[in-house]
C-alpha cells in the first residue's frame, strides 16, 4: 500500500469572506490572497485544503461555555456585536470566525504531518490570527480567538507537549497572553507598537516598540526574540503574520516597507521552519489603503514559509 497522502499545506474557505459595511477591515484580502497564490503559480488549487468549521467541543476549550452562547445569541441582534468586538454579528460573521478557527487548527495538523513525514514543515490558514479574544469576551475585531483553541486542542489531545506563539501583528496579542498567562507548555511572544490598541497584557516576552520604529530596530530586536523562543525549545511554532507594521497602515504606527516585513518573515522561517520546527501561519491584521499591498506582503510570506518561488514546486 502507498503512504497516505499529505494535508494540503494551505487552507481557505469561502466562509471567511464574510462583510462588515463601514468598517476599515479589508474583507476580500483572503480571497484575493487565494487568487493570487493560485494565478502567479506559488500553489495548485489541490494544495489549498477546504477549512472546516471549528466544532463546539474545541471552541470550548478556548472559550467558557456562557461567552459562547452569547455569540449565538447575538446573531438575533447583530448590532450588539458592536459593543462586543466592534463589528455585527451576523450568522455570516460567527461561521467566519468558526471557519477560520477550524482553518487555523486544520493548518496546524498539516504542519505536523508533514514534519513528520520528512517534508518541508510549513502550513498557513489564508485567514485567522483573531489574537485580541479573551476568554470569556470578544475584542478587536475579534470574536473568536484561533490561534488559542487550536493549541488548546492539540495539548489536550497529546498532538504536542508544548508550543510557542510568534505574534509580529503591530498590536499586542492581549487575548493570546492572557489565555496562555499561567500555561508552562506554551510561551508567547509579542512584538508591537507600545502606544497603540490594545491595553498590554502579559506575554512571556513583550517587545513594544516606539512610534515610528523602523526596520534597523525591529529586525534586531526580532533577532534577539527568535533567540529567546529558541531558549524555550518548543515542539510546534504558530505564527502570527500580521502585515500591519507596515509603514501605510492605518491602524498602526511603525515605519517597515513591505521588503523589511519580507525580511522578517525570512527570519522567522530561519529559526524554525529551516531548522526542522513545524510553524503553521496565519494573517492578523493589516489595513494599508491599497488591498494590493496587504496581499503582497501575505503573498510574500506564504513564497518564504513554502520555500517556493512563484511557478516552481
Amino acid at each position: 500500500m502507498g503512504s497516505p497522502a499529505l494535508p494540503p499545506p494551505l487552507w481557505f474557505a469561502g466562509a471567511y469572506n464574510f462583510s462588515w459595511e463601514g468598517q476599515v477591515w479589508p474583507q476580500d484580502k483572503y480571497a484575493a490572497l487565494r487568487r493570487r497564490v493560485l494565478q502567479s503559480g506559488l500553489c495548485r488549487v489541490d494544495e489549498i485544503g477546504l477549512a472546516p468549521m471549528a466544532r463546539r467541543s474545541e471552541l470550548r476549550l478556548g472559550h467558557s461555555l456562557v461567552y459562547l452562547d452569547r455569540l449565538e445569541a447575538m446573531t438575533a441582534q447583530p448590532q450588539l456585536g458592536l459593543f462586543e468586538f466592534e463589528a455585527p454579528c451576523t450568522r455570516e460573521v460567527l461561521d467566519g470566525y468558526y471557519s477560520m478557527t477550524g482553518g487555523t487548527l486544520a493548518a496546524c495538523r498539516a504542519a505536523l504531518a508533514r514534519a513528520a513525514a520528512g517534508e518541508r514543515p510549513f502550513a498557513a490558514n489564508l485567514g485567522g490570527g483573531f489574537h485580541h479574544a479573551f476568554p470569556w469576551k470578544g475584542e478587536g475585531f475579534c470574536a473568536i480567538n484561533d490561534v488559542v483553541v487550536a493549541l488548546r486542542v492539540l495539548i489536550e489531545s497529546g498532538e504536542i507537549d508544548s508550543a510557542a506563539v510568534i505574534d509580529l501583528d503591530v498590536h499586542q496579542g492581549n487575548g493570546t497572553a492572557r489565555a496562555f498567562e499561567f500555561e508552562k507548555r506554551v510561551f508567547t511572544c509579542s512584538l508591537h507598537q507600545n502606544r497603540n490598541y490594545p491595553v498590554k497584557q502579559s506575554s512571556d516576552l513583550d517587545v513594544g516598540f516606539p512610534d515610528r520604529a523602523g526596520g534597523d530596530l525591529y529586525l534586531s530586536a526580532l533577532r534577539s526574540a527568535l533567540e529567546q523562543v529558541a531558549d524555550f525549545a518548543p515542539q510546534f511554532v504558530i505564527y502570527l503574520a500580521g502585515a500591519d507594521p507596515y509603514k501605510h497602515d492605518r491602524l498602526g504606527q511603525l515605519s517597515l516597507s513591505i521588503d523589511e516585513l519580507a525580511e522578517r518573515d525570512r527570519l522567522v522561517f530561519a529559526a524554525t521552519v529551516e531548522r526542522g520546527l513545524p510553524v503553521a501561519a496565519v494573517l492578523g491584521g493589516g489595513y494599508p489603503p491599497r488591498q494590493e499591498d496587504v496581499v503582497e506582503i501575505h503573498y510574500r510570506m506564504l513564497s518564504a514559509g513554502l520555500g517556493r518561488l512563484p511557478g516552481r514546486r
